[in-house]
């Protein structure tokens, strides 16, 4: 099928314009265009906005449900519920837990994935551990935390068909940087994690492969003018992307815009989003802890911050006031700076001829209005 949108204004993948027509192809971005042939299907938006739909590398649940439920019903709900807010591409994310629990997990996603899923798309799994190191837990249970292990990844990694795309790890445990050469050769993206690691051995780490940091200041060793630690790893070296979670509870807005200046386009927004996500306060489980949601902030029962209650579209509006840059330079935060993360940039993650046509319509105050996959709205505001 082939139409063409007319609306306002276009988030393009180098700029903004006003005005015009972009024309989809099966499915596919094809050019922008002022004018179009005498006849052209339009699909008319005016007075909307069209951007790139959104992608979350790092989402646990929303709306009650949790990935580590295990179950195909939690990722489809899951899929649902984040197409709503402008997402069309995740990683469904797992937790540190008993492998007994992992195997389930995975099978279940890869199984949804099988299935078909309803809203927006996985593009792989991402283990966040269980490889991590005590001193920066945060809500990850330490008694299944261990030393990396090829085998039991192989394992994993066959059960999911393949579709492990990403994992988190602490570079400091043993036989880490021999795990992340290996892991790395197969194709899986290695992410720095919950860790106590010095400079140097994340340094160590990512001339071995690593080319991530998850939640960047939170759940690290942080930066210190004689001791740079993890966070300084993450932003001296230009290798490397970091993510971060713009909710102003986990990093201070000033800090966030200054990841911002120094990361650019490397800089990835998360939501590290749970199962509190679009739900009302009060007591909700994630993994094998209880966290506490009120007012959008989780917490476990010991205060420390459980994940995030944030919505991806959210964080794009917090940077954007923030930082007051461009708004199509921060959408790409959330859109093809995690495409190119996961080494999708070239598919996903821009409006750009020759892409799959994911997008989003949003209106003057970035309401969503409808969200696209393939070219194809699937889900549209009453």
């Amino acid at each position: 099928m082939e139409y063409y949108i007319k609306a306002n204004r276009f988030l393009l993948e180098n700029e903004e314009k006003s005005g015009g027509y972009l024309k989809i192809i099966n499915g596919i971005f094809g050019e922008f265009a002022e004018t179009i042939p005498l006849g052209s299907l339009v699909v008319d938006w005016s007075g909307h906005i069209i951007a790139p739909g959104l992608f979350d590398t790092h989402i646990h649940g929303i709306k009650g449900y949790d990935i580590m439920d295990g179950t195909t019903e939690a990722v489809h709900e899951i899929s649902k519920a984040i197409l709503q807010l402008g997402v069309t591409r995740f990683l469904p994310t797992t937790l540190t837990s008993s492998k007994t629990d992992l195997d389930q997990t995975i099978f279940a996603i890869t199984e949804a994935v099988r299935q078909g899923l309803p809203g927006a798309q996985s593009e792989g799994i991402f283990l966040e551990g269980p490889y991590f190191s005590e001193q920066h837990k945060g809500a990850q249970n330490p008694i299944y935390f261990r030393d990396p292990d090829y085998s039991e990844f192989r394992e994993w990694q066959s059960l999911s068909e393949g579709q492990i795309i990403k994992i988190a790890l602490a570079p400091e445990r043993e036989n880490t940087l021999n795990f992340i050469e290996k892991v790395s050769k197969d194709g899986v993206f290695v992410t720095i994690a919950h860790t106590e690691a010095s400079y140097e051995c994340c340094k160590s780490a990512i001339t071995a492969g690593a080319q991530n940091f998850v939640h960047l200041f939170n759940g690290m060793s942080g930066l210190h003018h004689r001791n740079p630690g993890a966070v300084g790893a993450a932003l001296m070296d230009t290798r490397t992307f970091s993510e971060l979670i713009c909710d102003g509870f986990h990093v201070h807005p000033d800090i966030a815009t200054l990841a911002l200046r120094v990361k650019g386009d490397k800089l990835v927004l998360i939501t590290d989003c749970m199962r509190a996500g679009l739900m009302p306060n009060g007591e909700y489980q994630l993994g094998e802890f209880t966290v506490v949601m009120k007012d959008g902030m989780a917490r476990t029962e010991t205060g420390s911050l459980a994940g995030s209650t944030l919505k991806l579209i959210d964080g794009v509006k917090n940077l954007q006031g923030w930082s007051n840059k461009p708004l199509y330079k921060i959408w790409h935060s959330a859109s093809l700076s995690p495409a190119a993360s996961i080494g999708k940039d070239t598919k996903f993650g821009s409006i750009s001829s020759g892409k799959i046509a994911d997008y989003v319509v949003l209106d003057e105050e970035l309401i969503v209005q409808a969200t696209a996959v393939n070219g194809e709205v699937r889900y549209r505001r009453d």
